[in-house]
């Protein structure tokens, strides 16, 4: 293992705000379909920030052949890029685990009128 990659306690605490940043810009990009923000419906599965201040995302969408996915990406990349002190962004998607709304925030849930013990995926699709 390459020591020069691997974060102090020093380097984390650093790079908190900025992962804060790249957080709250995530909630400005949302699912065109669904009236919730990206990070708050669980579309994010990984978000690390390197040393360097380079961000990488591993995401996901509700369904596979969505045809807004190119739009959702390059929001995603420019709004990320865009949080100062980032230097570098990249997305890579994955459909596995495949998304469900067991992945929701409460704050999503709240928004979308669901309950916890809900078994109906119903009211997320029009």
């Amino acid at each position: 293992m390459d020591n020069d990659n691997v974060l102090t306690a020093q380097d984390v605490q650093a790079l908190q705000p900025l992962y804060a940043a790249v957080v709250s810009a995530l909630k400005e990009v949302y699912d065109p379909e669904i009236p919730v923000n990206i990070y708050d419906l669980g579309l994010i599965y990984e978000l690390t920030i390197n040393k360097e201040r380079e961000v990488s995302i591993l995401m996901t969408f509700t369904a596979p052949n969505c045809p807004m996915a190119d739009q959702v990406l390059a929001e995603v990349q420019q709004g990320v890029e865009a949080v100062p002190g980032v230097t570098k962004c990249t997305i890579d998607l994955t459909f596995e685990p495949e998304w469900d709304r067991s992945m929701l925030s409460e704050e999503a849930r709240v928004e979308l009128g669901l309950d916890y013990e809900e078994d109906d995926y119903s009211k997320l699709q029009d």
